[in-house]
């Protein structure tokens, strides 16, 4: 097979350009993009494939693509630069920004609950039908009237779409803007970076189309069945599929979901728009040193269960959250355990490293196992990465 290599790669750096072609080669990708800086400068920035399953549109520099969670790295940001500004408490309750919130025993809900997977809101408690995450003031007040899946604070679990929405609705009470408005006009509108949580129509031209995994049918972006549980204690996921019916997941290549803020996973990047933000947040131009100390500050205890990954793999099952990023307890964002960043189902991955001042990301059309420690597409490329800069003598935590 030959993989038509585009972009380019710093001396030194070789080794991550072979791994992005073992990735279409070995790993199946269809169409995929890979960027890296040190010190804001980019050292990794190539491209490669198809960006939709027929082959007839070439992945391009500019080819943005729906990174499901790893939006939800861009959205923790939003709340953290207004942690910053002083214009939001993580300690305060929720229902000082949002007041509406205090309802169902939940008005001393703090905010760092949200960020941190720990407000046992995971789904509204009842059923809202297809298409509701569209409606933003619909789920929004959904979630403002629901008793939590558990006492708030004892234990963590995954709040796979409704972390955008919570998090989501402080910013807008704060800001007086929607959540992508504020992303866009504060971070990556004036870095030039592109990142979408509500993509203009203007730019869908460019987004490439996900794919299945190979071995499956296309019907497995196809929507999820309810299955016969009434609860948390049935099944885990339980409460997803009870209150939403199912999740979109059948119009993700459709210009309703491209267009609207699903600010938990509907984020669309490229790479290098991903490891613009990250490189700000690696190199301290973004947030103050303090903030990102605290953001990337473990949540929950060691080991941990979260509620919701059990029915993962035993990585996630014991997943470490700061507030709203992954912890680097696994490596999958090198040597330096003090590194950061989001990952999302089907295999995308962005995170910083102040430490070495480094960003990384990756994004691609074609779903894989994603963060669930099965998906090694990203792994390897970080692993490249790491590579060469101990083989360059970069200073920091790069480990033996």
């Amino acid at each position: 097979m030959t993989v038509r290599v585009h972009g380019t790669c710093a001396p030194g750096f070789e080794h991550v350009r072979e791994e992005f072609i073992r990735n279409f080669t070995e790993r199946d990708d269809l169409g995929a993009s890979v960027a890296a800086t040190v010190d804001g400068a980019f050292v990794v920035d190539l491209w490669a494939g198809d960006a939709d399953r027929t082959g007839t549109r070439p992945w391009e520099r500019d080819t943005l693509v729906n990174v499901y969670s790893t939006t939800k790295g861009m959205t923790a940001l939003c709340a953290h630069l207004l942690v910053d500004r002083g214009e939001l408490d993580l300690d305060a309750p929720v229902a000082r920004y949002w007041p509406r919130f205090a309802q169902a025993g939940k008005a001393d809900l703090p905010v760092r609950w949200l960020l941190s997977h720990r407000s046992g809101l995971i789904a509204p408690g009842e059923p809202l039908g297809p298409g509701a995450v569209y409606d933003w003031e619909k789920v929004t007040e959904a979630l403002a009237a629901t008793a939590p899946w558990w006492r708030p604070g004892t234990a963590q679990g995954y709040h796979a779409v409704t972390f955008g929405f919570l998090v989501g609705e402080v910013v807008r009470r704060v800001t007086g803007v929607s959540l992508g408005a504020f992303l866009r006009s504060e971070v990556t509108g004036p870095l030039g970076a592109d990142v979408f949580i509500g993509t203009p129509a203007s730019e869908h031209g460019r987004c490439a189309d996900m794919a299945s995994a190979l071995g499956r049918s296309e019907g497995a972006l196809g929507p999820v069945p309810e299955p016969p549980v009434r609860g948390l204690d049935d099944h885990p996921m339980a409460p997803v599929t009870l209150a939403f019916g199912y999740l979109p997941l059948s119009d993700v290549n459709g210009a309703a979901y491209r267009s609207a803020e699903i600010p938990a996973v509907n984020g669309h990047a490229t790479a290098r728009g991903l490891a613009t933000v990250y490189a700000e947040l690696a190199c301290g131009r973004l947030l103050a040193a303090e903030t990102v100390e605290r953001l990337r500050t473990g949540q929950s205890g060691a080991d941990e269960p979260d509620l919701v990954l059990r029915v993962g793999t035993p990585l996630a099952e014991t997943w470490q959250w700061g507030l709203g990023f992954m912890l680097n307890q696994y490596g999958q964002a090198g040597p330096n355990p003090r590194a950061f960043g989001h990952g999302g189902a089907g295999g995308s991955y962005a995170c910083a490293d102040p430490e070495n001042r480094v960003s990384f990301a990756y994004t691609m059309n074609r779903m894989g196992a994603g963060t669930s420690g099965e998906d090694l597409r990203s792994v390897h490329l970080v692993g490249a990465l790491y590579k060469a800069l101990k083989a360059l003598g970069a200073p920091g935590a790069l480990g033996s």
